[in-house]
């Protein structure tokens, strides 16, 4: 019986199996936590209680996964939204132009979306979700992987994929069967960020606004619609800055940053819940693909093989891509190889906008100077121009590849655009209570 067995039932267990059921006559999910019938947040996943962001791409392809998702959201209460028109993006500071874009934007929690997507792979006939199990190593023989021992037995299956996040043991695993160890690449930003709910009350604040953080400002906030009526409010500081949890203090961060809505919004808002942090030290890419030799029967997905700073909210929807490809190729072939490929756009993408920032140690291209000066050019531009503010959404939301960007037409007008020589960007100055000492 042609078989699968995928450690953890995260997001990127979940669609791994949903994609994978379509290939293989068995698929079993092994989860160390014990799962919970609805939407909460458990304790394997601990940054379920924070802010999550669903990217436009992202939405699309968990249509593509399970057809009829995103309007099974919009039952269940989740708020949708157009992510330009509906939403105050500042870039560097500057307010971009809103616009309609036709990119949706979904207001869901990471417990519901895990919770909708648990039920749907739950439904798949020939997949088994078990919990409150651990993987403990690979059944490996011959040069392939052909199952795994758990704390009860074993599981034998002609594919494993680890699905374990950012605490994989696969690296360990690999190496204490003589294949070496995983060359891994690291981006430290030390991001430090809070979430806290609050009442939603129409007219009080748009869908969703987006500070984004930028050298001079290491500093994000960030609001959105939600489910249940409620406003998720993120706070987030990078290389020290750490947002405060106290009202004072959160007024404080707030009204350090470049727009007013989430200053003004807080003034009167009914908190929900308590203020939740979590600290996030590095970006993390394991390179599977650079590995001289790796055992058959063998795939990575999700954060198990790259977890991405969460302040560009590129998670979810990577793993919905690897999920698409294995639904194609059933994790056969160059597997490593086609999935790094889907990971080098946004890992670039976002460690380049890391490496803005002098205090984070990196390698940087030559490139990469008079490039960031356009960028910081086109940032200001999009302030006066909705088609530019756009196609940086489209970027962004992984629809469209860098090079969108440096379209002949977007560069004449980023050039010919006021925003070259336009008023400087908002500017607060930071209350040195967010500051670590």
């Amino acid at each position: 019986m042609k078989s699968a067995v995928i450690i953890g039932a995260s997001m990127g267990g979940l669609l791994a199996a949903r994609a994978l059921s379509g290939v293989f006559q068995q698929v079993t999910v092994v989860e160390r936590d014990r799962l919970p019938e609805e939407a909460r947040a458990r304790r394997g996943v601990p940054q379920s209680r924070q802010a999550h962001a669903l990217l436009a791409r992202g939405s699309m392809a968990l249509d593509e996964l399970f057809p009829g998702f995103t309007a099974q959201m919009i039952r269940a209460g989740v708020p949708k939204g157009d992510l330009q028109a509906d939403c105050q993006w500042y870039l560097d500071g500057h307010p971009m132009r809103q616009a309609v874009s036709a990119l949706p934007v979904y207001g869901v929690t990471r417990p519901l979306l895990e919770h909708l997507a648990r039920e749907r792979v739950r439904a798949l006939p020939n997949v088994t979700i078990t919990d409150s199990g651990d993987v403990t190593g690979l059944l490996h023989d011959g040069g392939r992987v052909r199952g795994v021992r758990t704390g009860s037995g074993t599981i034998e299956a002609e594919l494993v994929v680890d699905a374990g996040g950012r605490a994989s043991r696969l690296p360990i695993w690999l190496d204490e069967l003589g294949y070496g160890e995983v060359p891994v690449s690291t981006v430290r930003t030390d991001v430090v960020y809070t979430t806290r709910h609050y009442r939603y009350e129409p007219g009080r604040i748009g869908f969703a606004v987006v500070n984004a953080p930028y050298p001079g400002l290491p500093r994000t906030g960030v609001t959105i619609r939600q489910e249940g009526d409620r406003v998720v409010l993120f706070l987030g500081g990078i290389l020290g800055e750490e947002p405060p949890t106290d009202d004072a203090g959160v007024m404080a961060f707030a009204e350090s940053l470049p727009g007013p809505e989430i200053r003004d919004f807080l003034r009167t808002a009914e908190p929900l819940d308590d203020p939740v942090r979590m600290r996030y030290p590095s970006s993390v890419r394991r390179h599977y693909e650079r590995m001289p030799r790796l055992p058959e029967g063998l795939v990575a997905v999700g954060d198990a093989m790259c977890s991405f700073s969460p302040i560009y909210g590129q998670g979810i929807t990577v793993a919905a891509l690897q999920a698409l490809a294995l639904a194609r190729t059933g994790g056969t072939g160059r597997w490593f190889t086609a999935a790094a490929r889907l990971v080098d756009a946004p890992w670039t993408m976002a460690t380049a906008t890391d490496l803005r920032f002098p205090q984070v140690q990196g390698a940087r291209r030559v490139l990469d100077r008079p490039l960031n000066a356009y960028l910081e050019r086109y940032r200001a531009a999009a302030a006066h121009d909705p088609d530019l503010g756009a196609a940086f959404l489209r970027v962004s939301n992984m629809l469209a590849g860098p090079g969108h960007l440096l379209a002949p037409g977007r560069l004449l007008r980023v050039l010919l655009s006021p925003g070259r020589a336009g008023r400087e960007p908002v500017r607060r100055r930071p209350p040195v209570a967010g500051r670590r000492g």
